[in-house]
């Protein structure tokens, strides 16, 4: 089974072509995976029936059993098994039909091991994802959804070790981020793993409100103290006394507001509206914000000394984009919840929909993967969310990058001969005599091509992987 801390994998690969077959494993084993190799779909099978493979790497033509066959073969015995289908510039439509019939991708021939590396290494990512999914213990009955975060990025478990530091302590924190990194998500962990985890939690959105309602929904009022103010009202900094008070959007809250803060985070006591006396509090402080307080502070948007009052620990959260690896885990858990949630049996996510997942920029961060797998899981068809289930604008963005690889796939004349003339070397075992004569060229013609192609400089392991192409 892959592991991505150790990088192994066992991998399978399929072709009736030796010499493909060779180089294939050669790369593959140089990346520290386990492989098996075929060079029929008979034995490939035979192969599978004794063990489970984590991906198959196949060619789609052989004789009797071929690629499709392999596939739903892998398919019916181990769901999760990443089949790679390797095809000829001429039968690139059969293999886009694989990847409707579930392969995790297809790779043209001729192609460079770089491109073998990172399909691999992809497949074999997901596999694991897909496995660590159903190991998943998410709260995802209650409605509340609990405070876990999901996440195997490095960056984000530093972070959350941080956080777990801080948080038996009752020290003031600022979280900064983009809108839909999951900050409150991060404030109500820190709540839960402190000593006030059995009292109050309460989230407030600064930016939600004007400043009057937002005066009173946190300080409360005294009777009369306004017009329609009949009787006394605590705010919610005393209905969380003894708990967290987590304030997101700070940077909304107007400068008269910042004052009214800095007494209660200084002085620990709070003053209703109306009111003369004060009466104690004891909460501990989360702040949030999209914004860069310093510059507010600079701007004289935001008041110096409650700056520095909030930002005793601050912790940044990343983008989504900057931690792609766990788009597949959040996209399966999202996934989980909300087929749960609406009694729907979708259970998986087609590969090329995964794709189109990883590929997106995600403008509004998790929340909007959220909001893309929920929409997915309504109007997903049977088990499956495919590119059918997914927003307009993500299936035009996955359509423009597919474009955009394809055509730095399609190679140059000069490039083909080169490939070609690589392959036939290959295959004559560095024979340059047998090599000319098979190109109908002469040795002079073809000592000048190896010169400008700069392959008698190529050692061994190439940049190349030189297979045959049977279309």
């Amino acid at each position: 089974m892959f592991d991505l801390r150790t990088g192994t994998g066992s991998i399978l690969i399929v072709d009736d072509e030796a010499t493909a077959v060779e180089n294939l494993a050669h790369v593959c084993r140089k990346e520290g995976y386990e492989v098996t190799t075929r060079t029929t779909g008979i034995g490939a099978i035979e192969a599978m029936e004794l063990n489970r493979f984590d991906v198959i790497l196949s060619d789609l033509r052989m004789e009797q059993v071929d690629g499709m066959a392999i596939l739903e073969r892998a398919k019916a015995a181990s769901p999760d098994t990443a089949v790679i289908l390797i095809t000829g510039y001429a039968t690139l439509n059969s293999a886009v039909n694989a990847m409707k019939s579930g392969a995790f991708h297809y790779i043209a021939k001729p192609f460079r091991l770089d491109e073998v590396r990172e399909v691999v290494r992809n497949a074999l990512q997901m596999v694991q994802l897909k496995r660590e999914n159903r190991q998943l213990k998410s709260q995802l009955t209650t409605g509340q959804g609990g405070s876990a975060i999901i996440t195997q990025d490095a960056v984000m478990r530093r972070l959350l070790e941080m956080a777990q530091q801080v948080a038996p302590t009752d020290t003031n924190v600022l979280i900064t981020g983009e809108s839909g990194t999951g900050k409150e998500l991060l404030a109500r962990l820190i709540h839960d793993q402190s000593s006030r985890k059995d009292k109050t939690f309460q989230a407030v959105n600064c930016g939600a409100l004007q400043e009057e309602l937002l005066a009173n929904e946190l300080f409360g009022h005294e009777k009369g103290a306004y017009t329609g103010a009949n009787e006394s009202r605590i705010g919610l900094i005393e209905a969380t006394d003894g708990g967290t008070l987590f304030l997101d959007e700070i940077a909304e809250m107007s400068l008269r507001m910042q004052v009214k803060l800095l007494r209660v985070v200084q002085e620990r006591e709070v003053q209703r509206l109306g009111a003369i006396k004060t009466n104690p509090v004891d909460i501990r402080l989360i702040a949030a914000t999209h914004q860069d307080l310093r510059e507010a502070v600079e701007a004289g948007r935001f008041r110096q000394d409650l700056y520095y009052r909030l930002d005793v620990v601050g912790l940044r959260l990343p983008s989504l984009a900057q931690r792609r690896g766990d788009i597949p885990l959040l996209a399966y858990h999202f996934l989980q919840k909300h087929a749960l949630r609406m009694g729907r049996a979708v259970d998986d996510i087609d590969p090329a929909a995964m794709i189109a997942l990883l590929d997106y920029h995600y403008p509004g961060n998790i929340r909007e993967l959220e909001n893309i797998i929920e929409r997915g899981v309504v109007l997903a068809r049977e088990n499956l969310l495919t590119m059918a289930s997914l927003p307009a604008t993500l299936s035009e963005h996955a359509v423009h990058i597919v474009r955009e690889k394809a055509g730095r796939r399609l190679p140059t004349l000069v490039e083909r001969e080169a490939d070609y003339i690589r392959y036939v070397l290959a295959s004559c075992g560095d024979n340059r005599t047998r090599t000319a004569k098979i190109l109908g060229i002469d040795r002079v013609s073809l000592w000048r091509k190896l010169k400008r192609y700069g392959i008698d400089e190529e050692h061994a392991d190439s940049d190349y992987l030189h297979s045959g192409n049977k279309s």
